[in-house]
């Protein structure tokens, strides 16, 4: 092992630090959003990008771009829910039809949907 030169010593100067914050945006509003906010005040780590667009969905009535929900509709009565998880729109779904014997459609941007029956 060599002996430490006067390079291993220097103080090397700090590099400009990384803006890796997302960014939302929405074309219906003209807006674009950074989630700090979301990442520093109330701490959702990974969850900021869902909760921001749960808000912005519950303050305007529209999802921010890029954000395409599972959209559960009953195929008998006007109830019907949109959710950001497969799970929770299945649950809705697979609930919904088991209490009023309904059929409810169960849909996604990326997906075929599908008919949720009654047991």
């Amino acid at each position: 092992m060599s002996p430490p030169s006067d390079d291993d010593f220097r103080t090397h100067s700090p590099t400009a630090p990384i803006d890796d914050t997302p960014t939302v945006s929405c074309s219906r509003c003209g807006e674009e959003w950074d989630l700090s906010y979301e990442l520093d005040e109330l701490q959702l780590g990974n969850q900021s990008v869902e909760q921001f667009a749960l808000d912005h969905r519950r303050h305007t009535g529209h999802f921010p771009d890029d954000v395409s929900p599972w959209v559960v509709s009953c195929r008998q009565c006007p109830d019907g829910e949109q959710f950001l998880s497969e799970a929770s729109a299945h649950r809705w779904a697979r609930t919904h039809a088991r209490h009023t014997r309904h059929e409810v459609s169960m849909d996604h941007a990326d997906d075929d949907g599908v008919v949720i029956t009654p047991e």
